[in-house]
């Protein structure tokens, strides 16, 4: 099998939400090139980064390589590298590399979207998106990546929610920005939001290092309500048109 290639000329427009039937990212056991090729100023970066964050960690993740969008399915090809080298790609956008990561739309019976205020001593300190993380080693089942175990990892481990207890939607809704690709999955929970930001304020005083400040409900698309980071605004049309 020859190495996959990306066909980003003919992605949709940057921001522009379409429907995804399929995922599949396969993950290659070499290292990435962009890490061979930039590793000495990714740790040069690193060190600066931790001078002005120590909290951050040098774990580990999945940066893919390639990715094609085509005939409503999303295939890819990735490697696992130091996240060190994945901040200094996030500073750079270099063409070698993209970042996919998947994250939950989790909808209250009274009709919010739950999001989270990340912690001061994360790498994204007091954006409000959904609960979600990069594809990590854990995630790999097989040689490739498991989504939705991601994003129920992700979700369970920031906010105590368990998205097995939800409804999800059949399928996912991909947009993409400056190389991030973002892969979204509907699910719907019985509970209202007020008990559902109960259940997370209760698992965030449990967790010995949470990871959120709190959990915001949030009932319409007003781009200014919260600190949004940019690939938010039109998940936020989206679910609320």
């Amino acid at each position: 099998m020859g190495a996959l290639e990306s066909n980003t000329p003919v992605w949709p427009a940057e921001g522009v939400i379409i429907p995804i039937s399929d995922i599949d990212i396969r993950v290659n056991g070499a290292a990435h090139p962009f890490h061979i090729q930039e590793v000495g100023r990714a740790q040069e970066n690193w060190a600066l980064e931790i001078a002005a964050n120590p909290h951050l960690f040098d774990g580990r993740m999945v940066l893919q390589r390639a990715l094609r969008i085509e005939d409503g399915q999303v295939r890819g090809e990735g490697h696992v590298v130091p996240y060190s080298t994945f901040m200094w790609w996030r500073k750079t956008r270099a063409d070698g590399a993209f970042h996919l990561f998947a994250m939950p739309a989790i909808l209250s019976s009274d009709g919010a979207l739950i999001l989270v205020r990340m912690g001061s001593h994360t790498a994204n300190p007091a954006r409000v998106y959904s609960p979600s993380g990069s594809l990590e080693p854990e995630d790999i089942v097989d040689g490739r990546c498991d989504i939705d175990g991601n994003i129920r990892r992700e979700a369970l481990e920031e906010t105590g929610i368990d998205l097995a207890l939800a409804t999800a939607e059949p399928g996912y809704h991909l947009l993409h920005m400056d190389r991030a690709v973002t892969v979204i999955r509907v699910y719907r929970y019985p509970e209202t939001a007020e008990a559902l930001l109960a259940r997370v304020a209760a698992h965030i005083v449990t967790d010995p290092e949470p990871e959120i400040d709190e959990a915001i409900a949030v009932f319409g698309p007003d781009p200014t309500a919260h600190n949004y980071p940019p690939f938010i605004l039109p998940i936020l049309t989206w679910l609320f048109r």
